[in-house]
């Protein structure tokens, strides 16, 4: 059985942060980014409303927003495994380099979101469609959201990626193995993944509540952040995963359960909620 080596730390350069201010630092900016995000979400979600589909916006505004949504709902929940491998880059590398590295990182893990943003603007667009035609059928399309995402709950993927989010050390050492070139956008695009077969069933719950819906993204942001990293955080999920399946067996008689799929009136354009 082959042995684990382990390197000392290499000694601390003029110019890089010691460790525990370092740790200090990250968390401040993670904090920082986390709040700008969530004041821009907010300030573009006070006029768009919580009707169904797409709310008029065309797909490149649709995934800025997007992005936005999810560094605000995620980074919260994500920040000690990103703190940790930052810290991991910064005693390798320094200046110009470990600035890249740190943002090939970021850029991995939002491409993940990204992509699962080009899905969800499809849904919603077909969202939209439907219940135009039909606005009786938003109810049983809430009923199956809350399904699908109780279900998540309860579900294998659910256990396996939340067991990755809330130990990632073990994958951290796996991730040092991995090829240089490129390796720090695809251990972001790696962590991501598992990110998103943790939270999708969370996600889609937004189609009923509303994608802008600042107190449901709060909400689901909460129950993220309390699963990933909460003791307790497994019986959170299958307590959340029960009460999605009690929203689901009541959606199609309560319309008030489901503001993002009602009516509201005419969509406005979007560039003219744009905060500046």
């Amino acid at each position: 059985m082959p042995h684990l080596r382990l390197a000392a730390p290499a000694p601390t350069r003029p110019g890089v942060l010691l460790p525990r201010r370092d740790l200090a630092v990250a968390w401040i900016l993670m904090v920082l980014i986390a709040a700008l995000a969530w004041i821009l979400t907010v300030g573009q979600s006070r006029d768009m409303g919580t009707q169904p589909g797409t709310m008029g916006l065309a797909l490149p505004l649709f995934l800025l927003l997007w992005v936005v949504m999810m560094v605000a709902m995620m980074l919260p929940s994500m920040a000690p495994i990103a703190i940790t491998w930052a810290r991991a880059i910064s005693r390798q590398s320094a200046g110009a380099v470990r600035a890249a590295r740190m943002t090939q990182f970021a850029g991995g893990y939002l491409l993940v979101w990204t992509a699962f943003g080009l899905l969800a603007y499809a849904g919603l667009a077909a969202t939209g469609r439907l219940v135009d035609d039909n606005p009786d059928a938003g109810r049983w399309l809430g009923a199956a959201a809350f399904f699908l995402a109780g279900v998540h709950q309860f579900g294998p993927l659910k256990r396996v990626c939340l067991r990755h989010c809330r130990n990632p050390l073990s994958h951290l050492l796996r991730y040092s193995r991995f090829r240089p070139g490129a390796r720090d956008l695809r251990v972001g695009m790696h962590h991501g993944l598992y990110c998103l077969g943790c939270c999708w069933g969370l996600m889609i719950v937004l189609i009923p509540l509303g994608v802008m819906n600042v107190a449901a993204m709060a909400g689901l942001a909460a129950v993220i952040f309390l699963e990933k990293l909460w003791r307790q955080g497994p019986w959170l999920t299958w307590a959340v995963g029960l009460a999605f399946l009690v929203l689901a067996a009541l959606a199609p008689f309560q319309d008030w359960m489901l503001p993002g799929l009602q009516m509201s009136g005419p969509s406005i354009d979007p560039m003219m909620s744009l905060p500046y």
